[in-house]
């Protein structure tokens, strides 16, 4: 029987893994470099139910455990020989301390799997490569500049105010390390940018508007990020936040591929109470457990 520590264990590795395969490779790809693709080599294809990735291979990792536990070393060995293919391609290998990471997590739950312990195979693998340190006067002085810069753009003409709210972001994503992309330009249609946080690409929506943004809103930006891959996500930055109605007709009976932020996250942030990365990445999962498009920054931060 699976306990509920168990349970959040088996959370924990799917983090990890999460960017190890696609969960839906494209048609033309090598289909066993996918999740689904190593369920159907491990013999427990029934197991993978489809859908949002992180829920799907949190499902198939629960599973496995429970019902087919002679497989679940063998299950995680082969993700992991496969995502080593899958992101060495990707310019994105895996790293030692991840593996390190996930024997720590593996062994909590009494499996110890000798092949990700082989000193020989650890030894061949990067770490993660250390960044700069940035002192806590220098953080707290350029986040100071960026509050500025935001509560600057209240006093701009409107036609001007849209432009330089997309510098404001692409200036603060490039501050946060997530290599942003600034607004481009497609067949038919406007991007306002692009970021990516561990290997997940983000279209981004920016708009600045007296009015919430609406359901029509959503569904635009969402149909745009559909259009371009099966792992693409958005974020939709809306300084006034949407609107109640949009917001529950956005999100009845369909998924969601976009998150949202408004101006009060925006300002929450800059202040200090989480940092932009963790605020992405706590509402990515928000919506994959719940299907929500957007919770607030103060909400996460009161769910702790």
């Amino acid at each position: 029987m699976v306990t509920l520590a168990d349970t959040q264990i088996v959370n924990e590795i799917a983090r990890i893994l999460y960017d190890y395969l696609p969960g839906k490779p494209h048609p033309f790809a090598d289909q066993a470099l996918s999740f689904p693709g190593v369920a159907q080599q491990v013999g427990i294809e029934q197991f993978w139910p489809g859908g949002s990735k992180l829920p799907a291979l949190t499902k198939l990792l629960l599973s496995t455990l429970e019902y087919r536990r002679d497989l679940f070393s063998i299950l995680i060995l082969k993700i992991v020989q496969n995502g080593i293919i899958y992101r060495t391609n990707k310019d994105n290998p895996v790293t030692r301390d991840e593996i390190q990471q996930l024997n720590a997590l593996i062994l909590k739950l009494n499996f110890k799997i000798p092949e990700l312990w082989d000193p020989k195979f650890l030894d061949v693998l990067p770490s993660r490569k250390k960044e700069h340190t940035v002192s806590p006067t220098e953080t707290q002085a350029k986040s100071v500049d960026l509050q500025k810069k935001y509560k600057d753009l209240r006093d701009m003409e409107p036609q001007k105010r849209g432009y330089a709210f997309e510098r404001f972001l692409n200036d603060w994503f490039n501050l946060e390390k997530l290599s942003p992309r600034g607004p481009f330009r497609l067949i038919g249609e406007q991007i306002d940018g692009s970021f990516v946080i561990d290997s997940d690409n983000y279209l981004l929506e920016a708009k600045w508007q007296d009015r919430p943004t609406s359901e029509t809103d959503l569904l635009v930006f969402r149909e745009k990020v559909e259009g371009k891959s099966t792992w693409s996500r958005g974020l939709f930055v809306s300084h006034a936040g949407f609107s109640k109605e949009g917001l529950i007709g956005f999100s009845r009976g369909r998924s969601t591929n976009i998150i949202g932020m408004d101006g009060q996250d925006i300002y929450f942030i800059l202040e200090g109470t989480m940092s932009l990365t963790e605020a992405i990445h706590r509402k990515s999962r928000a919506a994959a457990e719940t299907g929500e498009f957007y919770i607030s920054v103060y909400e996460l931060n009161r769910e702790g």
